[in-house]
């Protein structure tokens, strides 16, 4: 049925040439053939896009508007040149060459009663030429600006017209848009959509006279069609910076989608069955608490009872813990391990570097091998035969604390009773991976009857409120905001890069003190080589430097033997100054380091700036991290080491980095590269997000099926990006 959601997308154009085709003319059938090859290619042009069905290109709303409503002469546009402003004048072709030098060009001058004008074109097709020949009357919107041989526009939009032809009476919409699609082709696309694509309310009246009366949202068919085409007194500024009611209604009809589609998620995950697994005293978790050095933190005893009671129910734990750098959260997720395989079940806690992966196998097995819990390595970087043997021992059911990275989800390993599936750093997976570990429950030839374990994610990037409330609100949140006593507070200081020779002097009397360094290189994002150079440099400088030190190296490429022996000698005091990447940023444990200095700290963000400061203070010694900055400093640069240097609260600093950066440094890869929010700013209508949750909740307890329609509508399939 033509305008329903499910129609693929077509040009109507295409889908006459189709129609017409003779049956038994070749030549026609040839025809045919060839609209259809335009037709599926521009489709995969438009899906690069997200723009499947007609719904989707009538949801693909402008960025920006060109006013082609009024025209001036061209003296009048002369005038006003050099303004910033664009100006629409008509006028006749008077001449058109193509010229060589300096370089290859088209310059084409009109003129109408007032004045001359040059259009110049500095990349053009012979099409062009034809277009705009001599005596052709020419529309054209741009910026003059003053050139070498007087006024002119440089790759002016450009239509020919007949003299006295009609302007529009409606600004003219620019779409995103991507290579191989013109905006001409995506307005005649969305222009056929809206007429063919039937919008009815997908809020039912009990909604917006019960929850929403306040907000007084509009018909969103008719905000559609005002943002597609608003007539030219409507205001440009809140057109622009999203303001208008005809936006507030597309952000909420979005924030709305995400609501349900996460509360839907939630629920859907408390009808699967999952292990239950009862604390059983006097087992494995009593053992490991008595044999602890030390007493859990106030903040760590709480979250550890909610994660406790989430896996004595018989429904899947989906849990986020938060805490800052350094607050503990290993030993929090080590507990949990240790309730799973009280109760029969195998553990697994993933993280995204082998360096992690690897700081943690050494911490765990330390704590329970001593135990009788056999804790496998399971890393990329392993031999065939150690892969292989490690993968047996975690099918037989032998391996009961399996850790590692990647490598835990690749098709060769295969759990015997996975309970519990522990993600370190989860910002840094994509949803497909997560979803594969949680996969592995059942992925022995004998599957457990408890096909969900489980999950546990850890953070020690604070998820700011506003965040929490929209992308991890299907997710229960345990946040242990208390640091472990003996932890010193961390002195942070701006430095000019000028002033390195006095930062190589600090860093040669902390080692003379007895105390261990960090030297982190700058984050070069364009070039892995480029900042392994720099790297490598540093360390040669500082050996230089430092001849009575001793100064390592890590770094990424670094085979895993070597790095591991770097790690060691650091670790034991056996060396003084460590020049790292940021391979470092996590999990690294050195209580004896107490400075750091981070090279170019201009260039890093404020959540890698706070995990890497995290690596200090470990200790009893006063801990002091130097941010060495290259002037001048952007804005931008200028608000982060700032906060750096005012506080070192993980909250605070999120909450930041939020206003700075949005929403991208938390998220990760959550949503697998597919926004799941494409309209509405967190930053700035996080107000709404309230309404949207109440609504959310009324139309799930009395409205399924206009849940569906509105899930439909708006999220057309990518509601599983929400399910990790």
């Amino acid at each position: 049925m033509p305008g329903t959601a499910a129609d693929p997308i077509q040009d109507p154009a295409d889908a006459a040439k189709e129609a017409a085709a003779p049956a038994r003319d070749k030549a026609g059938e040839a025809k045919g053939k060839a609209a259809r090859s335009g037709t599926s290619s521009a489709a995969a042009r438009l899906a690069k896009l997200g723009l499947r069905r007609p719904v989707d290109l009538v949801l693909h709303l402008p960025m920006r508007y060109e006013d082609e409503t009024t025209l001036a002469p061209i003296a009048d546009a002369i005038r006003r040149a050099g303004l910033g402003q664009p100006a629409q004048v008509e006028g006749e072709v008077i001449s058109n060459e193509v010229t060589f030098r300096p370089r290859r060009q088209l310059v084409v001058k009109i003129a109408d009663d007032s004045g001359e004008l040059t259009l110049r074109f500095l990349n053009f097709y012979g099409s062009q030429t034809k277009q705009m020949a001599e005596g052709v009357w020419l529309r054209v919107r741009g910026e003059v600006r003053g050139g070498f041989f007087g006024a002119e526009m440089v790759h002016p939009t450009v239509r020919p017209v007949v003299p006295g032809e009609a302007l529009p009476d409606r600004l003219t919409p620019v779409y995103p848009s991507t290579a191989g699609i013109a905006q001409a082709y995506l307005r005649k696309a969305i222009g056929g959509a809206l007429s063919r694509t039937p919008m009815p309310e997908t809020l039912p009246q009990a909604v917006l006279q019960g929850p929403l009366a306040r907000l007084h949202l509009r018909p969103l068919a008719d905000c559609l069609r005002l943002l597609h085409a608003p007539p030219p007194q409507e205001s440009e500024a809140a057109l622009a910076d999203r303001s208008h009611p005809a936006w507030q209604r597309i952000k909420f009809d979005e924030l709305l989608a995400q609501q349900i589609s996460l509360r839907r998620a939630h629920a859907a995950r408390r009808e699967k069955t999952a292990p239950t697994m009862p604390r059983r005293e006097g087992g494995l978790l009593t053992r490991f608490l008595a044999a602890l050095p030390f007493r859990l933190t106030g903040a760590q005893e709480r979250v550890v009872a909610e994660i406790a009671a989430d896996m004595t129910r018989p429904h899947p734990m989906h849990r986020l813990l938060q805490g800052d750098v350094g607050s503990g959260k290993t030993i929090v997720a080590a507990l949990a391990a240790c309730q799973a395989i009280d109760a029969g079940y195998q553990a697994a806690l993933m993280a995204p570097t082998e360096i992690l992966a690897e700081q943690h196998y050494r911490k765990l097995s330390a704590w329970l091998e001593p135990l009788g819990v056999p804790v496998v390595w399971l890393a990329g970087s392993l031999k065939a035969r150690e892969k292989r043997e490690a993968a047996a021992r975690v099918e037989s059911g032998e391996a009961q604390l399996v850790i590692g990275t990647h490598a835990l989800i690749q098709d060769a390993v295969r759990f015997a009773r996975l309970g519990l599936s522990v993600v370190d750093e989860q910002h840094r997976f994509g949803v497909a991976q997560r979803l594969a570990l949680r996969g592995k429950a059942g992925a022995s030839d004998v599957p457990a009857p408890d096909t969900v374990p489980h999950q546990l994610m850890m953070s020690a990037t604070p998820i700011p409120r506003t965040l929490a409330m929209t992308y991890y609100a299907d997710l229960d949140v345990s946040v242990i905001d208390e640091l472990p006593p003996g932890r010193t507070p961390i002195v942070t200081r701006l430095v000019n890069d000028a002033r390195r020779d006095e930062v190589i002097a600090r860093v040669h009397h902390a080692a003379a003190e007895g105390r261990q360094v960090y030297w982190v290189c700058p984050l070069i994002e364009e070039s892995e080589a480029l900042q392994l150079q720099t790297a490598v440099e540093t360390y040669e400088t500082l050996v230089a430097a430092l001849p009575d030190l001793r100064v390592g190296l890590v770094h990424g490429r670094l085979p895993p033997a070597e790095k591991a022996s770097v790690m060691d000698d650091f670790s034991a005091n056996r060396m003084q100054v460590l020049v790292a990447t940021t391979v470092i940023e996590v999990g690294v444990d050195v209580p004896n380091a107490s400075l750091m200095v981070i090279e170019h700290a201009e260039r890093f963000g404020l959540a890698q700036l706070h995990q890497l400061r995290g690596r200090v203070g470990r200790g009893s010694a006063e801990s002091v991290c130097l941010l060495m900055y290259q002037a001048p400093l952007s804005p931008t640069a200028r608000e982060r080491l700032a906060t750096m240097r005012e506080t070192t609260d993980g909250f605070e600093i999120a909450r930041r980095d939020l206003e700075i950066r949005g929403p991208g440094e938390f998220l990760g890869a959550r949503q697998s590269g597919e926004a799941m929010l494409r309209f509405a700013d967190l930053q700035t209508d996080a107000w709404l997000v309230e309404y949207a949750q109440e609504a959310a909740e009324l139309m799930l307890a009395r409205f399924p099926e206009a849940v569906e329609a509105h899930l439909s509508r708006w999220l057309g399939g990518r509601e599983h990006y929400l399910k990790a």
